[in-house]
C-alpha cells in the first residue's frame, strides 16, 4: 500500500528534468520497497515502546490495544502481554482513579488536553492527555491517554513555594520577635524578682505560672526564628552514630521517659555522612521527642539505623540507567495511637499542632533540615503506631551545602 510520502517520490520521478540532469542520471533506476504491512505494524510498537510518556490506548469496548513500558513503571504494574485485550479496569484495578478517569473519556465531547491527576494508590503525580480515536468516517473506535511522572516536578515546585512562604513568614517573625522578646524577658525577671519578695502561697504559685508562660512564649519565638531563619549547614564528615546517641541524650533531658521502653539498634560500621552535626542533632531529638509526647508515659520507641540504597532519580524513563547513592536510614518508630488519617497531611505543616501546648514547628523544622541535607522523610501511621523514616545521602550534593569555613554568621535577637 503506497503512502502519501512514497507517492510524492513516485511524482517527482515523472516530472521532466533539465537536459544536463538527464545526463547524469543513472541508467538503473533504484527500486524503492514499499514496507510491508507487518513491517510497519512491527515498526508502530518499537516507536510506542520506546516514548520516554506512558501510553494506553483502549478499544470502544474497553480492552487495552497498547500500554509501553512507561506505562507498566509509572503504575507500578507487572509487565505481562496477557494485559493486551484485558479490559482496562482489571489491568489498572489498583488505580481506581485512573478507571474513572478512562470511563469519562468515552462519554465526554472535548476532552482535557492537559490535565493532573494524583494517584491515591503510589502518591505520584502525572499529567496526561486523551485524545479519541476515530476511523474514517468519524466513528469513535477507542481512547489513547498520554501521561508522564510529574512527582519530581511537583517535589520541586513545592520546595519553591515553600521557600517563598518562609521568606515573607521570616520578615514577619523576626519583627514581632523584636517586639516580644524584650517585654517577654522583663516580665519574667519582675516577676521572679516580686516572687523572692511575697511569702503567701497562692502569690507564690500564680507568680510561678507567670514565669513558666513567659518562658513558653519565649520558647515559641525562639523556635519561630528557628523556622524560618535560613539553614547554613556547617558541612563535615558526620558520624551518623554520635548523632543518634546525642539525641537520645537530649530528648531524654526535655521529655521524662517514665515507663516508656526505648530501643535503640544501630549497625555498626555506617559510612560518615556529609552533614551539620547540630542539625542533624536537633533533627532526631525533635523525632524522639514527638514520640514520648505521643506515648505519655507508657509504651516503647525504636530507634533503627542501617545503611541502604536509593536511585539518584526513581522516576527516570525506562531504559536509561540508574545510579545507585549509598544512604544512611534512620527510622524513629512508636507504638502510640498514631496519626488520624485526615491530620497525615498537615503534621508538617508550620504552626500545626494538636497538643495543648506545643508550638508546631517541631516536625516543620525536621522537614526542613532533611531537604537542606537533600534528603527524605516518610511517615507510616495507624493503630499500631507511627513510624518516620529519614533516609540521608552519605554524599550530599556538595552545591546544596555551605562550606564550613564561609558559613554566614545570622544574628539572633540576643546579637
Amino acid at each position: 500500500m503506497d503512502t502519501p510520502l512514497n507517492t510524492a517520490f513516485d511524482l517527482f520521478d515523472e516530472l521532466p528534468m533539465p537536459l544536463t540532469s538527464r545526463r547524469k542520471r543513472p541508467v538503473s533506476k533504484t527500486v524503492r520497497r514499499t514496507p510491508s504491512r507487518r513491517e510497519a505494524d512491527r515498526f508502530f510498537r518499537h516507536v510506542v515502546s520506546s516514548m520516554r510518556n506512558g501510553v494506553l490506548a483502549i478499544t470502544r469496548d474497553g480492552a487495552v490495544a497498547e500500554i509501553n513500558a512507561e506505562a507498566y513503571r509509572i503504575f507500578q504494574t507487572k509487565r505481562t502481554p496477557s494485559a493486551i485485550g484485558k479490559h482496562f479496569s482489571v489491568v489498572l484495578a489498583k488505580h481506581p482513579d485512573m478507571v474513572r478517569v478512562l470511563h469519562s473519556a468515552f462519554e465526554l465531547r472535548h476532552l482535557p488536553n492537559r490535565a493532573e491527576l494524583r494517584l491515591k494508590s503510589t502518591g505520584k503525580v502525572i499529567g496526561y492527555t486523551l485524545s479519541h480515536v476515530r476511523d474514517q468516517r468519524g466513528g469513535l473506535m477507542g481512547v489513547v491517554v498520554f501521561f508522564k511522572d510529574l512527582t519530581k516536578v511537583e517535589q520541586l515546585e513545592e520546595r519553591e513555594r515553600l521557600r517563598d512562604r518562609l521568606v515573607a513568614l521570616g520578615e514577619m517573625a523576626a519583627a514581632i520577635a523584636h517586639e516580644v522578646k524584650n517585654p517577654l524577658a522583663g516580665i519574667e525577671v519582675m516577676a521572679g524578682v516580686l516572687k523572692r519578695q511575697v511569702t503567701d502561697a497562692d502569690a507564690q504559685s500564680i507568680l510561678n505560672d507567670i514565669i513558666n508562660e513567659a518562658k513558653m512564649a519565649n520558647q515559641i519565638v525562639h523556635e519561630a526564628l528557628e523556622f524560618v531563619r535560613p539553614i547554613r549547614l556547617q558541612v563535615e564528615h558526620t558520624q551518623i552514630t554520635d548523632v543518634l546517641h546525642t539525641a537520645v541524650t537530649l530528648a531524654e533531658g526535655k521529655v521524662p521517659r517514665r515507663d516508656i521502653d526505648l530501643r535503640v539498634a544501630i549497625d555498626e560500621g555506617l559510612p560518615p555522612i556529609q552533614g551539620d552535626h547540630h542539625q542533624l542533632t536537633q533533627l532526631f531529638t525533635n523525632l524522639l521527642i514527638n514520640a514520648f509526647e505521643a506515648l505519655e508515659g507508657r509504651g516503647a520507641v525504636e530507634l533503627v539505623a542501617h545503611e541502604g540504597l536509593l536511585e539518584d532519580d526513581p522516576h527516570a524513563p525506562t531504559g536509561e540507567t540508574h545510579t545507585l547513592t549509598r544512604t544512611v536510614v534512620v527510622d524513629v518508630a512508636d507504638n502510640g495511637p498514631g496519626v488520624p488519617k485526615d491530620l497525615r497531611d498537615r503534621i508538617f505543616n508550620a504552626f500545626f499542632t494538636t497538643k495543648p501546648q506545643g508550638s508546631g514547628l517541631g516536625l516543620a523544622i525536621v522537614r526542613k533540615i532533611v531537604d537542606a541535607h537533600d534528603g527524605r522523610i516518610d511517615i507510616t501511621t495507624g493503630a499500631k503506631g507511627t513510624r518516620f523514616r529519614v533516609t540521608l545521602p552519605v554524599s550530599g550534593a556538595d552545591d546544596w551545602f555551605e562550606p564550613k569555613s564561609q558559613a554566614s554568621h545570622f544574628p539572633t535577637i540576643d546579637d
